[in-house]
This record gives structure tokens, sequence and C-alpha cells, in this order.
């Protein structure tokens, strides 16, 4: 049959272990008698069950924020977490293989190609699917292909680029072992998969099918693809001219290219300038909040009086807007995927582990930052410098001289005025900007817990203060990991009705895989990365036209500032506007504090190599060992002994499994990891 070529040679050509057609789909008896391609793709529910098994490959070790089990590089030099003993610390040592999971990803994502490219090679018109349809699912299959190779890519470097019209299962072993395309024959692959499957895929999609790819998700990741392309790590990288094919072909370009700059500032313009014609994307906010009669939701704390944007309405300042709610509740679902224009792909709630292991989820995430009493972990950390990346209310960056100026000294009715700190919190936690208060669980902070019920002690857990402080309920904790071992929890993702116990529950939270404002942020990157007085001319996504691309400055602030300004946060000044250095170095700092715990961190320092003087520091976090009789010592910084942190080369890509490279005498490994030859 027609469908035996494909996928033996599928099995063959990737060492999947897979036997039959039903075992390799798994979806259930409709394929267990091996059916012809001509009968699948002619029905529809059969059709879109195939399509749902490549869906399937998104979850597991291919999520992009989740657990640390399979998200590792959620967890950078911000974000920290301690169960299971020193995983942490190989992690950070680089014991990939050997000491977490993530590694997955390599078969699950050649598992999706593989399955994406048989429905796009048989998949034509049918009686049970109209053109429309036809189209959109082909764009579907095909977004999901480019979008398996665009994670391979990030995280393992150049891969092999299986051939789109299948293999042929007739070959030679030898002749189905592909050895890794260069990197810019990967990007070239992705981005132009995905310009097509922005002419096929449908603009908006209905509740039903939120999780499904649209054509401004396909302009979006093309952007993100062209923008690493772009970057230090895959631009003119001598260092990694040993990182080479078995015949010595170099794979990751050695001649620094100013013009891959132009390229992806074109692309992330081609989705900026799509989402202000269709409408379809921009950035979420909230409306200024007069009163309430919650304290879980509290009126709106406006920032310190800004002349520019203080009275001003939102892009162009913030005073119709609440920062802090607008940014919290992206996150904590408290608004529904399909009521956020500012998500542009997810996998949603990815609460479902569809057969690839344990369930990940985002509600498995905020589990391990619950308190313990409130049933979680407590067992995910923010970082002292990703804390004090934060800046005061009024823009100014937190100093280091205020652990000595606010020694000993507590937030009480008179002298905290940009936040809703309650009393007793460490002054240096107060006034500061919007999303610290968002993403930081501080020591003192109120974690809500309304969903806890009030019989059995429910009651007298809302709304409650939770302290880091060894000897109290959330506290150190000898012999478990169930503590915060940098004395600074995680509030992110966090919703106010979130408790596991007292009958509560943690509500379901929406994958943010790729946002807007990541878009905005990129299109400024890529702009201050051209030289002064040089122009480009790129062509549209779409061939409709041509870019002037040029290190524009009023297009930079076009890119940064809505971000600032969401967040409550002044925009930049001229003279960093001005200052291509100074520019980068704002920009490494905003996405810090934008992307936190979102998975973008880890790739993105590695992509602008500057990975080693960031992860090979120490960590360091509150002075756990202290009790509240000693809490002014509790906030002198100390190094966190259990979290040792280092990085070597091998570190900016993961490698290859063993069993890979047996499988594949061509595939060769990245560079600083062991061959097994």
């Amino acid at each position: 049959m027609k469908i035996s070529k494909y996928i033996l040679g599928g099995v063959v050509m990737l060492g999947l272990g897979l036997t039959s057609c039903s075992d390799y789909l798994n979806v259930d008896r409709f394929f267990r008698d091996q059916q012809t391609t001509e009968r699948i793709f002619s029905d529809k529910d059969y059709t879109l069950r195939w399509l749902s098994f490549c869906y399937s490959r998104l979850h597991g070790d291919n999520l992009d924020v989740g657990h640390s089990e399979v998200c590792p590089f959620n967890f950078s030099d911000d974000h920290v977490f301690s169960e299971y003993g020193d995983r942490f610390s190989k992690f950070k040592r680089g014991e990939y293989l050997n000491s977490l999971g993530g590694h997955n990803a390599w078969t699950f994502s050649y598992e999706g190609i593989y399955q994406a490219s048989i429905l796009l090679n048989e998949l034509h018109e049918n009686n049970d699917l109209t053109p429309e349809e036809v189209t959109d699912v082909r764009g579907q299959a095909r977004f999901l292909r480019a979008y398996f190779y665009w994670m391979l890519l990030r995280k393992f470097g150049p891969v092999p680029i299986l051939p789109p019209e299948g293999a042929d299962y007739t070959k030679s072993y030898d002749e189905l072992s592909y050895p890794r395309n260069t990197y810019e024959e990967c990007v070239e692959f992705i981005t132009s998969e995905l310009e097509i499957a922005a002419t096929e895929l449908f603009e908006k999609r209905d509740n039903m099918n939120i999780a499904r790819p649209t054509k401004g998700a396909a302009l979006a990741v093309r952007a993100k693809v062209f923008l690493y392309a772009a970057s230090p790590l895959a631009n003119g990288n001598t260092e990694m001219a040993d990182f080479t094919n078995m015949d010595g072909k170099k794979l990751i370009p050695q001649e620094y290219k100013e013009e891959k700059w132009a390229i992806a500032a074109a692309a992330a313009k081609d989705m900026i300038d799509y989402a202000e014609a269709t409408g379809l994307y921009k950035l979420y906010t909230f409306e200024k909040r007069s009163v309430s009669m919650d304290e879980a939701y509290p009126p709106t704390i406006e920032p310190p009086y800004h002349k520019e944007y203080s009275e001003r309405p939102f892009p162009d300042g913030w005073a119709n807007i609440d920062p802090f709610e607008s940014y919290r509740s992206i996150f904590n679902g408290d608004v529904y995927a399909a009521e956020n224009p500012e998500l542009i792909f997810s996998r949603i709630a990815n609460g479902k582990n569809n057969g690839l292991g344990s369930d990940f989820s985002m509600v498995n995430l905020v589990k391990h930052q619950l308190p313990k009493t409130l049933g979680g972990y407590n067992c995910h950390g923010v970082t002292l410098k990703q804390c004090e990346a934060y800046d005061m209310a009024d823009g100014r960056p937190f100093d280091k001289k205020y652990y000595e100026e606010y020694y000993g000294k507590y937030t009480d009715d008179t002298n905290h005025k940009y936040d809703h700190l309650r009393n007793d919190v460490w002054l240096g936690y107060a006034d500061r900007e919007p999303r610290f208060y968002a993403s930081v669980a501080f020591n003192g902070a109120v974690w809500h817990a309304l969903s806890a019920r009030d019989e059995n002690g429910g009651k007298e857990h809302r709304n409650k203060q939770v302290w880091y402080y060894r000897g109290e309920d959330n506290g150190r904790v000898n012999g478990t990991d169930q503590w915060c071992i940098t004395g600074l929890g995680v509030m992110k993702y966090v919703n106010p009705n979130d408790a596991d116990r007292y009958g509560g529950a943690i509500y379901q939270k929406t994958e943010p895989a790729l946002r807007y404002a990541d878009i905005l942020l990129m299109y400024a990157e890529a702009l201050n990365n051209i030289s002064e007085g040089t122009h480009y001319v790129v062509s549209k996504w779409d061939g409709s036209g041509t870019y002037d691309i040029y290190r524009d400055k009023e297009q930079m602030r076009r890119g940064v500032k809505p971000v600032r300004m969401r967040a409550g946060m002044p925009d930049y000044e001229e003279d960093v506007y001005a200052d291509p250095k100074k520019f980068f170095e704002r920009i490494v700092h905003e996405r810090q504090i934008e992307f936190f715990a979102e998975s973008q961190r880890y790739y993105d320092l590695r992509r602008w190599k500057i990975v080693e003087e960031h992860e090979g520091e120490q960590i360091y976090g509150c002075n756990t060992l202290m009790d509240k009789a000693n809490r002014d010592m509790f906030y002198v910084p100390v190094r966190v002994s259990d979290l040792q942190s280092s990085f070597s080369r091998k570190q900016y890509f993961w490698p290859v499994s063993y069993d890979e490279l047996k499988r594949n005498k061509n595939l060769t490994q990245a560079p600083g990891w062991q061959y097994y030859d």
C-alpha cells in the first residue's frame, strides 16, 4: 500500500522504534487495519485524527512553558527549582541527559514532522472537507512541521531537514542516514514553509479551535526564527567553527552579515503591520480600577507622576490602564485565550499529557510555586539577581545600597506609596514597578487562595501573608526540598483563587508560547543592530512591496514604548535610543523582566552570546537560615550553596542522545558533548 512506503521509511530513517501504522498513530481502532492513505485522507474524521497526533507532539518534552521536568530551560539565572535533590545543579553543570527530562524533544519533534509530512503529501480535495478546510488543514500541518523544526533548531542547533516528500524505504540504511543541514539551510526551510502557511491558515479561530495556529502565528514565528539567525550565536560565530558534519562542512555561519538584522526587522514589521491593519493582535491592557471590594483585585495604584505619561491614555501613557492588572492577568487565568489579543500562539492550558508521560501543565507549574500551607510544593523560586532587576516605581534601577539603607526597616502605614503591601514587609520590596508584584512572591507577600472553602480551616488561609523565615510554616525545613531555597517565591501565573487544599483548586492557565510584546521588542532589537546611516531594501513577506530598513529611532520606540507604558514604566531617554550599546543593555534588561518564567531568557542569553557572564555567576538569595527573631539578617544577600552554577561552551546546544547517534551514522554531535564513537 502507498502508506507503507512512507511509514516504514520514517521508521528506518529516524529509528523511532515504530513497528506498525497502528502503533505509530496511537489514535484508535480506525487505523489498526493499516488503511490506505486514500481512505484516511478522504475522510474528515480520519484526517483530523491524523492532524491531532501532530498536535500531541507539542506536549510532553516539547512544551514551551511548564514544570522543570520537561522545561528545564525555563530556569536560567532568574528562576530556580529545588525538587528532586541536586537536579538544578546538575543541569547547570551541563549534565542534561543524565539529570533531568526534556531530551525527548528530539524524538517527539521528528514524530510530528514525519506525520505532518505525510498529511501534506496525501491530503487533497475530497468530499468531506471543503476546499477552504483542506487548505487550512494543510496550513496547520505545514505550520506544525515548521514549528517542530524551530524547536529543534533552538535547542539542538542545526538538525537534519528530512525530504518534505517523505523517504523511500526501499533505499539502504546508509542512504537514509541524514546529516545535519546548516543553520542557514534550516532557517531557509522553516521560514519559507511559514510563508506558505501564512497563505493557507485562517486569520482567526473560534473558541473551540483557539489553540490552532493562525496566519498571524505563522508570521510571528517566522520573525522569531529570523531574529535568532541574525543573533551572534548563529551570525559570524567563529567559536563554533568546529560544529561540522562528517565531511567537515561548517554548520554555523562563520561570516557576520548585518543584513540578517534587517531581514529580522522586516519580518517583525510584517507582523506588526498585519496586526495593526487587522486589529487582531495588540498588547493586552486592563482598564483603570477606581474602587474594589476585594483585596485580591485592588484599586489601581498609579505610578509616580510623570508629566509626559501620567495624563495620556495608553499607548502614549498609562492614564487609563492598571499596569499591575494588565500584566498579571495575562498569565494567571483571569483572561481567557480568546479574549487576549496579545496571545499569538499557545497550547492553551496544556493540561493533557497526550500519552507522553506525566501532566506537566501550567497547573502543575503553579502547584510547585504555591506555599505548602496551600497544598503546594513550595520549591520554585526567584533568584536575588532577578529580584534586583525589577526597577523602582519611578523607573530608577534598584540599587544595592538599599540593603544597607533599608536594613531593619519595614513597611508601616506611612512609608510606601506605590504598592499594596501590608505592614512588616522589608522596605526593599516597597515602591517597585508593577511587574515585580505580579511576578515575585517576596517574604510577606499575600497569597489570596480565594477558592479555599470555609470549612476545615480554609477561610483562615485566604488573603494571608506567607513568610519564608526558618521556623515558619513555609520556611526552611531540613530533610525535604519543599521550601523556597532562595527565600523568594514565584507569583507569576498564580491566580488569586489558586489553592490546592481546603477544597480549593488551581485555575487553568494559558501557556504564553508567543505573545505580541515579544514581536515589538524583537523589532526594536533588530533595528538597533543596523549601523547608523546604513539602509537595506527588504521585500515584504508576500512580495507586495519593500521596506526601507535602517536604524530608525522612532521605529525602535514603536517597539519599546508600548511595552513600557503597559508596565507603568517611563520610556527610555533619548541618549539610550542614540547609543546602540546602551540600547542593547536596556533590551537585555527589558526582556529579562517582561518574559520572566516564559522560557525566553535561557535562549536569549545564548543567542546573544552573553550567557557565560550571566549563568556562570553564583546564585544568591535571602538568608533562609534566619528565623523571625533575626529577621533583619534574612535580607542580607547570601550565596545559595545548594544551587551551584557554571557554564561551558557545550551548553550552547543540547546533545543528541547515544541511541540517535547509533541509528544515524551521518549525524554529528554538538561541540563539547561525548560522541560515543
